[in-house]
């Protein structure tokens, strides 16, 4: 147990992972989302870290990342509700797994309409209460 209080967050950060996507894949899923998040708020992200030896690490979010997960109509109606709130999102589609570099993923979402993208995950950033709503019925990842 840590010695410093958590401090009181008043935004929240949530990733949404379709449930029936293979391990490897929800992994992958979360990361690309995070970093979504982080590139979009750089305010979000720490100092870096040093160890006892002055080895210097990289900074990370400098707050809970909360995972979920749910079935591909919870995955949709989440989209549809940030997207409503006009909350900050990163998103994933299935597509997405089938291309090799960034402006291939970008070309494979602009050629769907939003209603009509197959999401395998989305990150929301905002408010907490807002974000709560978006992901409702969304469980947390086991």
């Amino acid at each position: 147990m840590s010695d410093y209080p958590a401090p009181p967050f008043d935004t929240k950060i949530a990733i949404v992972v379709r449930d029936d996507l293979a391990t490897w894949q929800r992994l992958n899923v979360t990361a690309f989302l995070a970093s979504g998040i982080a590139a979009a708020h750089p305010q979000l992200v720490g100092l870096p870290y040093l160890d006892a030896d002055d080895t210097s690490y990289l900074p990370l979010l400098g707050m809970p990342v909360l995972v979920f997960e749910a079935d591909a109509p919870t995955l949709r109606a989440v989209r549809e509700r940030a997207v409503r709130r006009s909350l900050p999102t990163a998103l994933y589609t299935s597509d997405m797994f089938r291309t090799g570099h960034d402006e291939a993923n970008r070309s494979v979402v602009r050629a769907v309409r939003g209603d009509d993208l197959d999401v395998v995950g989305i990150a929301a950033f905002g408010p907490k209460s807002a974000v709560d709503k978006s992901v409702k019925g969304a469980g947390l990842h086991p």
